[in-house]
């Protein structure tokens, strides 16, 4: 999967919030009114279901030892703290 696209996905799961701007000008073009809100968007379980169905795509978590399954989760924590990094600069 594009990393741009996982990263979107990655976003969407864990909920966000956008900064919107509005200027509004007056019939001769001069600034009347500027308005900054911000909107967030709460997390979505579909979008949730999916990033995780991706990243475990191919494993067979239960076949997996106990050292397997901590390896794994270590594996998982450092990839999704790199998205989560990766998309704070967006």
């Amino acid at each position: 999967m594009d990393k741009k696209l996982l990263q979107s996905l990655y976003r969407k799961a864990v909920g966000y919030t956008v900064t919107e701007k509005t200027t509004e000008y007056s019939p001769e073009g001069e600034v009347v009114k500027r308005k900054v809100t911000s909107k967030h968007y709460p997390p979505d379980i579909t979008a949730l279901k999916a990033y995780l169905d991706y990243l475990s795509e191919g494993e067979n978590y239960e076949s997996m030892s106990d050292e397997e399954l901590q390896s794994e989760k270590i594996r998982l924590l450092k990839e999704l703290e790199e998205t989560e990094h990766g998309t704070e600069e967006t």
